[in-house]
């Protein structure tokens, strides 16, 4: 390959060897989940759980990393390698492979070009609204006591493009379907600037003029959200289905 400044050499260079580098980091440890690192503390391969924290807020940030970080027993500790406000990232989750580490997310929406890259990555991501079940979870899969995983699967993504005021039927968000396809049957969850706001379920869903199942991507819609109005023009909707697998 020639470039016409050895300056931009090095940085070719420089980038291509951090690659190689994290590369090479991720194939020695793997991704893991807290199924895994169970199996790996009972035959002593680990003493420690690396955990990644990302939250709405700094206040549950730290409230998490502090009740975290303390969590322990005879056999392995918790030890917060990253925390930070915002949404996971793909950054996040390349850390979290090269350190063998789990992510937790605390009121946050996580993206699904990230969701892809975990996926690829074998990282363990999971989502949470309540501290204590955060807590419990962490603790029940160091004692290897885990209950049956709760998956939200993504399944639309719509983004409010206008609203509309109806009597006696509340908040009309005019919608662009983005990704997948928006069901009426399923949860639905509001974001905002990263965040999620409310989840609950569709209240009703038209297309023009009709009551519909399901919109596809590509297409606008009418959304409802049952019992909730504060909606804004460039939130996001995604409906979620929730699938509990045994463990």
């Amino acid at each position: 390959m020639v470039v016409q400044h050895d300056q931009e050499a090095k940085e070719i260079a420089i980038k291509r060897s951090q690659i190689k580098r994290e590369q090479d980091i991720r194939r020695i440890h793997g991704g893991v989940s807290l199924e895994k690192m169970f199996a790996r503390i009972k035959e002593g391969q680990i003493k420690s759980l690396n955990l990644i924290i990302k939250g709405d807020v700094d206040g549950s940030v730290e409230a998490l990393a502090d009740i975290l970080g303390k969590i322990e027993t005879d056999e392995v500790k918790t030890n917060i390698i990253h925390k930070g406000v915002g949404t996971v990232t793909e950054s996040d989750v390349l850390l979290a492979s090269a350190s063998g580490a789990c992510i937790i997310g605390f009121n946050i929406s996580v993206d699904t070009r990230v969701r892809e890259t975990a996926k690829q990555e074998h990282v363990d991501i999971r989502t949470y609204d309540i501290i204590y079940e955060v807590e419990s979870d962490i603790k029940k899969s160091l004692s290897g006591m885990l209950s049956p995983t709760v998956t939200e699967n993504v399944i639309g993504v719509a983004e409010v493009r206008n609203l509309f005021r109806i009597p006696r039927q509340g908040t009309i968000a005019g919608s662009y379907v983005r990704e997948g396809l928006v069901n009426r049957n399923h949860r639905a969850r509001l974001i905002r600037d990263g965040r999620i706001i409310y989840t609950g379920n569709l209240g009703s869903l038209r297309r023009f003029k009709d009551d519909v199942k399901e919109v596809k991507e590509g297409f606008e819609c009418g959304i409802a959200i049952e019992n909730y109005n504060d909606i804004k023009v460039g939130d996001v909707i995604e409906t979620i289905e929730i699938v509990e697998e045994a463990r």
